[in-house]
């Protein structure tokens, strides 16, 4: 679809009454707020290969439009629109890491008209138009935040590639000092990994060295043939609770109704084909890098802290069977659309 026609058509919905949860509700809101250059670069038709993007690191070439670009109540738009889908405790995280962004400009002795570092260098864009009648789907992204989200109509039906990351992990001087954004992530980590009895741990590590990223990056697919570790089947009782609670806290990352969503998902996949696997050093001490993983036929979770002096966390949700909204989606799209 022209770009151009997508813009009207976006108007033309949203000036009627809508019966959609509030995903649709606020995502026109959001729509509604920007003028006429903001939303030529905030709109996106959803057939389009862009939507497919999905970069965790600083860009000067991210398409949609820039939180910089936007007034404080069309930002405030953004984060109710990111509340939609998120749990709240993850949109106070997302605010937090867009301030290690200042930290970072710092420590980094950058110019203050530098634009390298910005807590407001992050994009949103809508892909398709968003209506109770329509497949559509949005991206918020920048530094250390990405988030793709695919709804059918009314209903949210992806919620992945999603990314969070922190650096500083733990800030160590200045005006934010001891700050650590994903402090859960790393303490769930190490008391399921500190859990396990001997025999557990000797399958859970399959390497001392840590690898420098989380191994999927930034890949259009993620896939990690060979899992490895210990299996959920292998665990004590106590230690299967353990790691659920550990995969729990990235799935409500969401909201309840989509994390639930989710869990049945990984339920009916089967719980004794998760696997956790570690990496790296097995105490948290600055300066020791280490990995952990949770794998199974429909998820894929990924740890790791070992750049800038292990100072520097990724973390990382892949749906392995519906990532960026699924193949069948983008198939019932174009099935729609069709002459």
């Amino acid at each position: 679809m022209n770009r151009f026609l997508l813009i009207i058509c976006i108007f033309i919905y949203s000036t009627k009454p809508l019966n959609a949860q509030d995903l649709v509700g606020k995502a026109n809101s959001f729509i509604a707020a920007l003028n006429d250059t903001q939303k030529i670069k905030a709109l996106y038709p959803f057939d389009t290969a862009e939507r497919y993007r999905f970069m965790y690191v600083p860009l000067d070439d991210r398409k949609g439009v820039c939180m910089s670009d936007l007034n404080e109540t069309q930002r405030e738009a953004v984060y109710d629109l990111l509340k939609t889908s998120l749990a709240e405790e993850t949109v106070k995280k997302i605010r937090a890491i867009q301030l290690l962004d200042n930290v970072l400009k710092e420590m980094e002795h950058q110019k203050p008209e530098s634009n390298y570092r910005n807590p407001l260098k992050y994009f949103i864009t809508i892909f398709g138009i968003p209506s109770a009648k329509t497949i559509w789907g949005w991206r918020f992204e920048g530094h250390h935040i990405s988030f793709h989200f695919s709804a059918n109509r009314k209903e949210l039906v992806a919620g992945t590639p999603s990314f969070l990351g922190s650096n500083p992990a733990i800030v160590l001087q200045g005006p934010q000092k001891d700050e650590n954004v994903l402090k859960d992530e790393t303490d769930k980590g190490f008391a399921m990994l500190h859990a396990l009895s001997a025999e557990e741990m000797k399958k859970a590590i399959i390497d001392t060295a840590a690898p420098n990223e989380i191994f999927t990056a930034a890949k259009r697919v993620a896939l990690i043939e060979h899992p490895g570790g210990l299996k959920y089947s292998e665990m004590s009782p106590a230690n299967q609770q353990i790691l659920l609670q550990l995969l729990s806290l990235y799935i409500h990352r969401y909201t309840k109704l989509f994390a639930d969503k989710m869990l049945k998902q990984i339920q009916q996949a089967g719980l004794n084909n998760l696997w956790f696997t570690w990496e790296g050093y097995t105490e948290h001490v600055l300066g020791k890098p280490y990995y952990y993983r949770i794998q199974g036929p429909s998820i894929l979770i990924e740890y790791d802290n070992s750049q800038n002096n292990a100072n520097h966390i990724h973390t990382v949700i892949r749906d392995l069977t519906n990532d960026f909204g699924g193949d069948l989606l983008l198939q019932h799209y174009k099935e729609s659309h069709t002459p």
